[in-house]
């Protein structure tokens, strides 16, 4: 059985491990590779650089967050990397989390759902290449690029009203280390019901779990609890994983069965059978598989999780 509607992404410590990567996974086979910025290489500028350098692979980003930047020069970037990779260019943005925005640039986090509404509207304007003439409570642009582009414009999610707020102003919402059940249960319904209030189609949903391709288990929870420890200790995330039934991520650690739900690990076919069973019950239109690295040569087991996702 071949997956189509699957991609990955791979967090790296500078831009030169994550062009390689990008460009590794092309020739792997991965039809689409996601990067993210944060404290990391920044994930548009990578991409500028692999759409000269790549020829096939689909690029988005997962997210590039809205707080510290203005729709027109991130608007700007997407138009730009659409036209160095024609087709092969998705924008995922949003408001990432209270912590890191307050914490790492001093900017309040306020109103999140109303900053991302503003700011992909204009954006979404914007790459249309006609004039922009918008007066928000966050922004007020006026101005046009010079010309349009199609890149579509997807939002990041994790509770109810980020899925609703997704489906009714994007072209999909992307989630972060949902369980399937709960993208089964929560996501979509709330997408479904803003399309039925638009009188369209629903929008994309773009699921996201961490692969590991080792049966050591206490191997597979170390790189959980050193990789991923922040997840859990953040409100948002804790509150996500109460309402998919893993009250216990309110103590601010991973527990057996959340790190289940969410990291399908073990040898190569019993992860093939997870992330088949993942798909089938969340539904999704796409799932992002984050390749979580063990083992002593972090750049081997990158590659070689990059050529699994690509053989499947």
């Amino acid at each position: 059985m071949a997956i189509a509607t699957i991609g990955a992404a791979v967090q790296e410590r500078t831009a030169d491990l994550s062009l390689r990567t990008v460009q590794h996974a092309e020739q792997a086979g991965v039809p689409t590779m996601w990067l993210t910025t944060g404290a990391g290489p920044d994930a548009m500028v990578v991409f500028a650089a692999a759409a000269a350098t790549t020829q096939r692979i689909h690029m988005g980003t997962a997210i590039v967050p809205t707080f510290p930047r203005h729709p027109v020069v991130v608007a700007q970037q997407a138009a730009d990397i659409a036209a160095l990779a024609p087709g092969r260019f998705t924008l995922g943005v949003g408001p990432s989390h209270a912590p890191g925005i307050e914490g790492r640039y001093g900017i309040a986090y306020e109103r999140p759902l109303e900053h991302v509404r503003e700011f992909v509207t204009v954006i979404k304007a914007l790459l249309t290449g006609e004039q922009v003439d918008f007066e928000g409570r966050r922004f007020r642009v006026h101005g046009r690029l010079a010309e349009p582009a199609a890149a579509p414009v997807i939002v990041s999610a994790l509770r109810e009203r980020s899925f609703e707020l997704a489906g009714a102003i994007a072209d999909g919402a992307v989630t972060w280390l949902c369980p399937a059940p709960y993208m089964r249960n929560v996501a979509l319904p709330a997408m479904e019901r803003a399309a039925a209030t638009l009188g369209g189609p629903r929008a994309r949903l773009i699921g996201h779990a961490f692969v590991c391709l080792s049966n050591d288990r206490r191997a597979v929870t170390q790189a959980v609890n050193e990789q991923m420890a922040t997840y859990p200790r953040s409100v948002n995330y804790q509150e996500m994983f109460a309402a998919a039934g893993y009250p216990e991520a309110r103590q601010g650690e991973w527990s057996d069965a959340m790190l289940d739900a969410v990291v399908l690990h073990g040898p190569e076919p019993v992860a093939r059978e997870k992330v088949l069973q993942f798909m089938a019950v969340s539904g999704v239109d796409e799932l992002i598989l984050s390749v979580l690295p063990v083992g002593p040569d972090r750049t081997a087991a990158i590659n070689h999780t990059l050529d699994w996702i690509g053989g499947l």
